[in-house]
């Protein structure tokens, strides 16, 4: 397998919703709920600790690539104080989460270490 998939690889994305303390859950889940009224998403949890490669309490938002275009806009404009880490879901989880990602609002630094590039 190529270590840089095709973006035909993609077959959704993850929008991950980040916040600082209880007040920006309380933000992130009314964010999250309007979205899933406009959009057909999944809402995660909504986590209050670091989780995974996330540096900060975070939820995670899942939609099929199709919506794209409609969901991403909408959150660059109703993501109000959340900073938005976006990536799609390729099956290489080592480019999703380095070479693919987008950033709403501040970027972070996220521990990529549990993620590993695919041989060539």
């Amino acid at each position: 397998m190529n270590q840089f998939p095709s973006h035909r690889d993609i077959k959704a994305f993850h929008a991950h919703l980040y916040y600082a303390d209880e007040a920006g859950v309380e933000i992130a889940k009314q964010v999250a709920e309007q979205a899933a009224e406009l959009f057909d998403i999944r809402i995660g949890r909504f986590h209050q600790k670091p989780v995974g490669p996330h540096p900060v309490w975070s939820c995670q938002l899942s939609f099929a690539s199709e919506t794209f275009g409609q969901i991403i806009p909408w959150l660059m404009l109703n993501r109000q104080s959340l900073d938005v880490f976006v990536h799609p879901l390729t099956g290489n989880d080592y480019v999703d989460h380095t070479q693919g990602v987008s950033w709403l609002g501040r970027a972070y630094t996220l521990n990529i270490s549990q993620f590993k590039p695919l041989a060539k």
